[in-house]
């Protein structure tokens, strides 16, 4: 038993899990931030993320969304429905693809909580540097590229 103690605890000084620790960490409490402002917009994380990748794609198909957002064809149908009866999106089938935009609601939704989204991030990160950031991005992009989906 002591043996596997002095193993995590060695485990927990690679710098490996160290990083992971700390992006996790991070990550938890910017997300808890959003949920906050969110709620506030009666918006899930979920909902925004829909919102967000709709208005900045208008037309995109409801695959390609899935897709962005790493979830299934029916997590994502379930979305769009209950988004569609709120009337943010709309949802137009072209041949055997669903197309979706925002609607006049919905886009008017967008504008106000991407915005204020960026800011709450922008404000997150500030204590690092424009070149800090900048490299924290690489760092990101080079560890996303490396891992499979």
């Amino acid at each position: 038993m002591k043996q596997a103690i002095q193993t995590q605890r060695k485990g927990l000084r690679q710098p490996a899990v160290v990083a992971w620790l700390r992006l996790a960490r991070v990550f938890q409490k910017i997300s808890t931030l959003s949920e906050r402002s969110f709620r506030m917009q009666d918006l899930n994380t979920g909902q925004f993320d829909v919102l967000a990748q709709i208005g900045a794609a208008p037309g995109i198909s409801q695959q390609e969304l899935a897709s962005a957002l790493l979830v299934t064809k029916g997590n994502i149908s379930q979305l769009l429905s209950k988004m569609e009866r709120e009337g943010l999106v709309r949802r137009q089938q072209e041949g055997r693809t669903n197309c979706l935009s925002l609607t006049a609601e919905g886009q008017a939704l967008f504008d106000r909580v991407v915005p204020q989204q960026e800011a709450l991030i922008a404000d997150a990160l500030s204590p690092l540097s424009s070149t800090e950031q900048t490299e924290l991005v690489r760092l990101l992009r080079k560890l996303d590229h490396t891992l499979a989906p």
